[in-house]
């Protein structure tokens, strides 16, 4: 009888160590997973191009743990309002000095940091008496303030080893660049202040480039709102035009997914500066491929001597 009973409790035993080996196994699988997914952040996802990025990043759970950074609590209610966890979201203003502790703690973690914020300009109210068009300002921050003080408040947060990938825009090599001339004003004195936005970002992509993290800098042509994916992509630097038939756009989303892919490949997006603009549909064939449309560089990376900064 008790030799039996022995026997009984032996496979009992048996039984238990197998389950708890099998619970042991899941777990593991379950941490590995864990651990492949990169934690990411992308500031400006309230905004066009950086909730395209946002997005796409969130609809790969197996591979990112995005967190979005926007400005205002009224962004992150849309976000919220349209699916997106509010645990995925935090407001936080990149350009206040007061919320440099917030950024270090939101970036605190991240593999990549992906920036998207930019001075979004708007008509005044005003028009130019001499030329009849109307006068832009930047009522949500200047250039200065959230094209180079906040991504440099953004870029001070991030580790040392923190893949920053930041958008940024095409036309630094030419200094008289219109876009420099939004809130732009003459003042009294005869000195001009305010705008020269191009040359703002590109003071915030030097100061990245010299602070020693890895970085990806994208300077996309004119953005347009339109379905990403269903054109060629060109890369190149400097602001050339070859290889189109006057195309100098880009819709929004390949621009993110161009950011996403920098991501996916650290190794090859690593510390490298280009502009990407796209074909119009249906000229070339839409662009899959994202390491062999790097290799279209040959090696070039942008040239900071020329155009300027501020």
């Amino acid at each position: 009888m008790f030799p039996h009973c022995c026997n009984y409790r032996n496979i009992l035993l048996a039984v238990a160590l197998v389950c708890l080996l099998q619970t042991t196994i899941t777990a593991a699988a379950g941490d590995e997973r864990t651990c492949a997914t990169k934690r990411v952040v992308v500031s400006g996802a309230g905004g066009q191009t950086g909730q395209a990025l946002f997005r796409k990043l969130l609809a790969l759970p197996e591979e990112f743990d995005p967190l979005g950074l926007v400005r205002t609590e009224e962004s992150k209610a849309v976000l919220v309002e349209s699916g997106v966890p509010a645990s995925a979201i935090v407001v936080v203003d990149v350009s206040s000095h007061q919320n440099v502790e917030a950024l270090q703690q939101a970036a605190k973690g991240c593999v990549a940091f992906l920036i998207c914020t930019s001075a979004k300009p708007s008509p005044s109210g005003e028009v130019n008496e001499d030329t009849g068009r109307p006068i832009f300002g930047f009522p949500n921050g200047s250039p200065e303030e959230v094209d180079w003080l906040g991504q440099k408040h953004q870029i001070d947060a991030c580790s040392p080893d923190t893949h920053v990938v930041l958008c940024s825009t095409m036309g630094g090599t030419d200094a008289n660049n219109g876009l420099n001339n939004f809130g732009r004003t003459t003042n009294e004195d005869g000195t001009v202040s305010g705008g020269n936005i191009v040359k703002w970002k590109r003071k915030a992509e030097v100061y990245l480039m010299n602070s020693g993290r890895p970085y990806t800098i994208v300077h996309p042509g004119g953005l347009v709102n339109a379905p990403g994916g269903e054109r060629e992509l060109l890369i190149g630097v400097d602001d050339e035009q070859d290889g189109t038939t006057g195309s100098l756009s880009i819709p929004r989303d390949d621009v993110a997914e161009v950011m996403l892919q920098a991501v996916r490949h650290i190794g090859e997006y690593r510390n490298r500066s280009f502009d990407v603009r796209a074909k119009p549909v249906g000229e070339g064939t839409p662009t899959i491929d994202f390491i062999t449309l790097l290799e279209g560089l040959k090696g070039r990376d942008c040239d900071y001597n020329l155009g300027g900064t501020m």
